[in-house]
């Protein structure tokens, strides 16, 4: 059985969306100054590289990161290939996907190419129409390659919206580069916040082969 591995890593000077908190990571002791152990201080907002988005993340009062199912989290996923000309996933796409049953979807589209670049307004997003098309069929979670899945200052957040007030979980700040089109079993762990809104939390995403 194959692991991918389709985090982001976590590192200073990473892209994070526009008007997010910037990423610090420092030395808070250190053996080298004579410290006893070493120990990182990290500074970084709650949606930094792969991440979880709680209900709580656009609905007042509704549930946030560490209520969320782990059963969500962990099942088996189709990766779908989307075009490198689509810059928006509209309902058309999604039903040519034949998402019968499926689910747990994450979306593998141009963006995965732009890690190593300062953040991208032109990413590829999903529309608001192509969510609620997704919440018809059934899908439980819905993941995608970069820092939002909502178009670049969409101005209604409908699109997050559409899957949070349905309890869809979304995941966000994937790397599916090496990843082929296919059937997986997804393992995704946010870290379990328990103070503060609870808004959502950076997680270690795998693929394994199944």
């Amino acid at each position: 059985m194959r692991i991918y591995d389709i985090s982001v890593p976590i590192r200073s000077g990473m892209p994070v969306y526009e008007g997010d908190p910037g990423i610090e990571i420092k030395a808070w002791s250190a053996l080298a100054k004579g410290d006893s152990s070493n120990v990182s201080f990290l500074h970084f907002g709650a949606h930094t590289g792969t991440h979880v988005d709680a209900p709580a993340h656009f609905i007042e009062g509704a549930r946030k990161i560490d209520a969320l199912s782990l059963e969500t989290l962990i099942g088996p996923a189709r990766v779908i290939r989307v075009p490198d000309d689509v810059t928006e996933i509209d309902p058309d796409f999604v039903t040519r996907c034949e998402l019968d049953q499926v689910e747990r979807v994450l979306f593998h589209t141009r963006n995965s190419s732009l890690w190593s670049e300062g953040f991208r307004k032109d990413f590829t997003h999903l529309s608001p129409e192509a969510a609620e098309r997704l919440v018809d069929l059934g899908v439980k979670l819905v993941g995608t390659d970069y820092l939002s899945i909502e178009k670049f200052h969409s101005g209604h957040h409908r699109t997050h919206l559409a899957l949070l007030s349905k309890n869809v979980v979304i995941v966000e700040g994937l790397n599916l580069s090496e990843i082929e089109a296919g059937d997986y079993e997804l393992i995704c762990l946010p870290l379990k916040i328990a103070d503060g809104s609870g808004d959502g939390s950076p997680a270690r995403a795998i693929l394994r082969t199944v």
